[in-house]
């Protein structure tokens, strides 16, 4: 006789014998014994769980012979329930969707379908793997499994009902077959040793159990495998035949890095690659025991949540107390990114041993403070006002007043004056130094912001942007109030640099802000009919006397001794009224555009001194016109 494996040997042959599934043979057994069958069902769940199994069962109590109507205990011995059982029944038909997934192999059954059975009370048509079936040949099965003909039910059993077109599953009774629970499995797997006379301890029945993850079928088939072996079947039996590492070496690795030892690791490593197993299967392992310690830590008194035997269970809680939940997961973030590498890697043993002396906690620990170091700026420090250029008295606004050059001297006097009256309380040292150290680290920072940002962004916030404060996962840049809209669009660029480079996420709000490149809060006014050498700074004063002013004028810095103008003349001037443009009326337009741009952009001009071009007054200008001159002349 041929050898027959165990999970056909101890396949289920009636509802009550199916292991795990109570609800779903509950079911199905007063639908049969209240003859209310329906004309589709559609089994799902993972494999191993009965779903095949419970259709042959199904078809079996609607047509053995041994009763005169469906019964939900079938004989088992009769032709059907025997045809039934070696796949030769005529009316019973089972299929692989998997081969015949096309819209012919479809139309095919619906023709047949249409036949009297030819032995059983129903044609029962078994369709596995049903979500393989292509969406025409769903879309041709739609009409039959609503209106069946009254003698045909179809059983569609999947693995992965997503798949199954909605329309399809509508038309079926759906049972959804769980995983078989641990007990259960652990129970079934001592019967079938039992019956068999399989050496194997209780500890290793219940890691089979455990491995095979609610899957009875695997159960069995790994059962069939530990019986060929000789003497009693052991915990490490069922590790090496399964290829994965034993429980006891990943706890001696698992000591190992806990005792901060890289040379019992590398020798543990070393240990079990001898032993034949793959480094990614090593790696795989030891997160999955990582896993396991989660858990010890979190829930240590679910052990039914865990693949191991009881004494690894233990030995994992011992583990667990000593060390923290970060620590647990860190090594397991680290596991899962090397993971990755080490299936491209062409030297995965080489990763491998680099991988897991990462794990060690001192190298967890040298890494600690540069983390810490780059999020020092997080001390919410209080943003800096950016330097005023006027201090101690020095006027850098064009004096607009008329009248004489005392006049102009009384007044820096009386500025000085009350400078020197109501000094700013000045801070302590200890405050100067900080608030310098503070902005300095602002700056630092931002500049690493800036790196990591994208080259249209880093353009904008390179020159305009600034940063105010960092603190509490929160952070305020300041851009120039024209340049806010233009900003906003940046602001996601903005946190995915502070991401990268603080490695967390930070709240990144934009405010309105002269930015690093205006020196000051305050605008300059200026006259419509002023050109540039308004806005250039006062030359160094050699004994000369200040400059002065007309509203209505070209500003002319005093660089000789004689003057044009007296300063009673400049007194009895007028007031500005209306004219007609001056020969240098194009430049002043030019000056007042240039400067209206520099101040859209909060900028400044620079003029060289190549650049500098003084321009004839009105008086010179007439006198040229009375020449009589003109281009062609020059």
């Amino acid at each position: 006789m041929s050898y027959e494996p165990l999970h056909h040997k101890y396949r289920p042959k009636s509802f009550a014998e199916l292991v795990g599934q109570e609800a779903i043979a509950t079911t199905l057994t007063n639908a049969i014994r209240a003859s209310k069958i329906a004309p589709a069902y559609l089994f799902t769940g993972p494999r191993g769980t009965g779903k095949t199994s419970s259709a042959r069962i199904l078809a079996k109590s609607l047509n053995c012979l041994k009763s005169d109507k469906p019964t939900a205990e079938p004989c088992g011995v009769c032709d059907v329930c025997q045809g039934i059982t070696k796949g030769y029944s005529l009316d019973v038909i089972e299929i692989d969707a998997a081969s015949n997934t096309g819209v012919d192999n479809i139309r095919e059954i619906i023709e047949r379908a249409q036949f009297a059975p030819v032995q059983c009370r129903y044609k029962v048509y078994v369709v596995d793997e049903c979500h393989m079936l292509s969406t025409a040949a769903f879309n041709a099965l739609l009409k039959t499994l609503e209106e069946p003909p009254k003698h045909v039910v179809f059983v569609l059993a999947t693995t992965d009902p997503q798949r199954v077109l909605p329309t399809i599953i509508s038309r079926c009774q759906r049972f959804d077959f769980r995983r078989i629970p641990l007990e259960a499995m652990v129970q079934h797997l001592s019967t079938i040793a039992t019956k068999e006379n399989i050496n194997i301890n209780p500890e290793a029945i219940t890691l089979v159990a455990q491995i095979a993850q609610g899957g009875l079928r695997d159960a069995e088939s790994l059962l069939d495998q530990l019986s060929l072996l000789s003497g009693e079947v052991t915990p490490d039996h069922v590790w090496d035949l399964v290829g994965s590492v034993s429980e006891r070496d990943l706890l001696t690795l698992l000591g190992a890095i806990a005792t901060d030892n890289p040379e019992a690791v590398l020798d543990c490593t070393r240990q079990i690659l001898d032993r034949g197993r793959e480094p990614l299967i090593i790696l795989q392992n030891l997160a999955a025991l990582y896993r396991d310690l989660l858990i010890a830590k979190t829930a240590p008194s679910r052990q039914n949540l865990v693949a191991c035997t009881p004494q690894t269970w233990q030995a994992l809680v011992s583990f667990a107390q000593q060390l923290d939940i970060s620590t647990i997961l860190q090594g397991q973030q680290h596991l899962r990114t090397a993971e990755l590498q080490l299936k491209n890697t062409t030297q995965p043993r080489l990763w491998l041993e680099v991988t897991l002396l990462g794990l060690l906690p001192s190298a967890t620990i040298r890494t600690q403070p540069s983390t810490t170091n780059r999020v020092t700026p997080a001390v919410s420090p209080t943003p800096s006002v950016p330097p005023s250029p006027v201090s101690n008295g020095k006027v850098t606004q064009i004096q607009r007043d008329t009248g004489n050059q005392q006049n102009t001297t009384t007044q820096q006097h009386s500025n000085n004056e009350k400078s020197s009256l109501s000094p700013p309380t000045p801070p302590p040292s200890e405050q100067k130094e900080l608030n310098s150290s503070t902005q300095e680290s602002l700056e630092a920072t931002w500049q690493k912001i800036v790196e990591s940002l994208p080259i249209p962004a880093k353009a904008l916030l390179n020159q305009h942007g600034r940063l105010l404060s960092i603190g509490d996962n929160a952070a305020v840049v300041g851009v120039p109030p024209k340049l806010i809209k233009l900003a906003q669009g940046k602001l996601a660029d903005v946190e995915a640099a502070f991401v990268k480079v603080f490695q967390q996420k930070y709240k990144v709000s934009l405010v309105a802000n002269q930015g690093k490149t205006a020196p000051s809060n305050e605008k300059k006014e200026i006259p419509k009919n002023n050109t540039l050498q308004a806005h250039q700074p006062p030359a160094p004063s050699y004994n000369q006397q200040p400059p002065v002013v007309d509203n209505h004028q070209p500003v002319k810095p005093v660089i000789t001794k004689t003057e044009s103008v007296t300063n009673a003349a400049v007194a009895q001037m007028p007031s500005p009224q209306p004219q007609m443009p001056s020969a240098n009326w194009e430049s002043d337009e030019a000056a007042i555009a240039a400067q209206r741009l520099a101040q859209f952009f909060d900028g400044e001009i620079i003029r060289f001194a190549d650049d500098v071009v003084e321009f004839t007054d009105s008086s010179t200008t007439s006198e040229w016109e009375n020449e009589g001159e003109t281009d062609d002349d020059f």
